[in-house]
């Protein structure tokens, strides 16, 4: 019978969710959702100095927005100190463990006298073989009984098999001295708790698992798939940091974009199906596998986010629309939504969706139906209402209150008044979206007439008429 699919985030709390965080959490999340298995949350919050109520609330923001639901409630590290140390001491009594007796001064004083004879400066406890009856009565830290010889390989399903040497790891402290247990030995018995089946995380962690699998092979607990994923870099090749732009997740939610197009980029940096690039998260579910993972970094393309977010705004539901916008509006403008400019946003949602890469972008489209009259044209809309070009929509105004409210009917209209008039429409459309709008770059003149309907377009018409 095969082991149902188990993953799981765990996420440090002490500070926002970062763009790498995220990528990894929706990579776990898409490998159990594609296989009908598990996806968990660990908060690693063992550093009290550092982790922070509002940092964890921060993870939980951030993957909510993404959409990146975990099963059951989420699990405090910090609270199961009691159960590692617990598993420790089960490591001491079957001797796979010993108690180490050394001070910080004698361990700094072996490795200067190693450094000094260029040997390795790996600390070699001298109670790692010492009879029991020997023991002070002094504090003590409890240490791993690593093996001394051989090799431990890590079988990955990103990087192949690594193979590190067992000399060059040393008896790594399980508990501290006031009997705290560490955070390598906290991973081990939560992941082996909770029932984890596939570790996958950044490569950073890659040296870990070696220590972590001797903990492991120990206890005589089944390993987990290790998969270690690449880091993320910036355009230039480094690092991803603040210098490249917004590393948190709730940066990208305030710039506006939508959570769709989010996952659909993180999902393809790094990972690849083929040649394809735009998909839908059930496709992404479907086709996630860790063989799809490369070795090298990614790097992050805004170019590419905002290509992808475009698309995932144009294919988005009508509703779906109005909702993320309304949300929006809510979060960073602090200005809802009647229920009448909802309901003109989504019968103009054709004209807005096209070309707008962030809710920002769609809501800057939709000012003619969140601006309320009077419209105050900003600065170069402004520009185009001079005193001839107001006369002119003076003199149009009446032709609008008695034409068919239809597509064809008002082009054919406008085409006649200009030609009348010895002008072409370009002229007309400046003034006519400056009256209606209040800016410069909006949708087509005719589909902001078609969605005000003929009363509100005639009143604004009115409204810039010389006085």
């Amino acid at each position: 019978m095969t082991t149902p699919v188990v993953t799981r985030f765990a996420p440090s709390p002490t500070g926002t969710l970062h763009i790498g965080g995220a990528r990894t959490a929706l990579f776990n999340w898409l490998f159990a959702r594609g296989r009908g298995g598990k996806f968990l949350l660990r908060i690693e919050d063992t550093d009290k100095a550092r982790s922070t109520a509002d940092a964890t609330a921060a993870i939980y923001k951030g993957l909510d927005w993404l959409g990146l639901d975990h099963d059951g409630d989420a699990v405090s590290q910090a609270s199961r100190a009691d159960r590692h140390a617990e598993v420790a001491h089960q490591m001491l009594a079957a001797g796979h463990a010993y108690k180490c007796f050394a001070t910080q001064d004698e361990i700094t004083a072996f490795r200067e006298a190693a450094r000094a004879e260029k040997r390795s400066t790996l600390f070699a406890s001298p109670w790692r073989d010492a009879d029991p009856s020997t023991h002070p009565d002094a504090p003590y830290v409890v240490r791993l009984r690593a093996p001394q010889n051989g090799e431990t390989i890590i079988e990955d399903k990103v990087q192949g098999d690594v193979t590190i040497r067992n000399d060059q790891l040393d008896d790594m402290v399980l508990l501290r001295s006031d009997g705290s247990p560490v955070y390598m030995l906290a991973v081990v018995v939560d992941d082996h708790d909770m029932g984890v089946t596939h570790v996958i995380r950044g490569d950073d962690h890659l040296n870990n698992a070696a220590r972590q699998m001797q903990i492991y092979h120990a206890m005589a607990w089944p390993l987990p798939i290790y998969a270690h994923i690449p880091l993320i870099h910036g355009p230039d090749g480094k690092k991803m940091s603040k210098r490249h732009g917004a590393t948190g997740v709730e940066d990208y939610q305030a710039m506006g974009y939508p959570a769709a197009g989010m996952r659909n980029y993180l999902a393809r940096l790094g990972w690849s199906h083929g040649d394809d690039e735009f998909f839908t998260d059930a496709q992404a579910q479907d086709w996630f596998g860790l063989d799809g993972i490369g070795k090298s970094p990614a790097r992050f393309d805004f170019k590419k986010l905002e290509n992808l977010c475009g698309q995932h705004i144009a294919a988005m539901d009508d509703a779906e629309m109005v909702a993320n916008v309304a949300d929006f509006l809510a979060a960073y403008a602090n200005d809802p939504l009647s229920q009448t400019k909802r309901e003109k946003l989504n019968t103009a949602a054709y004209c807005l969706k096209e070309r707008a890469k962030t809710y920002p972008e769609l809501i800057e489209k939709a000012a003619f139906i969140l601006r309320d009259r009077p419209i105050s044209p900003d600065e170069k809309a402004a520009k185009s209402l001079s005193d001839d070009a107001k006369s002119l929509v003076a003199e149009l105004t009446p032709h609008l209150q008695n034409v068919s409210w239809t597509r064809d009917a008002l082009e054919g209209i406008m085409a006649s008044f200009a030609e009348d008039h010895g002008t072409k429409f370009g002229k007309l459309a400046a003034p006519l979206r400056a009256a209606l709008a209040g800016a410069a770059v909006t949708p087509s003149v005719f589909d902001m007439m078609l969605v005000l309907g003929r009363d509100e377009t005639v009143a604004r018409l009115k409204d810039i008429s010389p006085s």
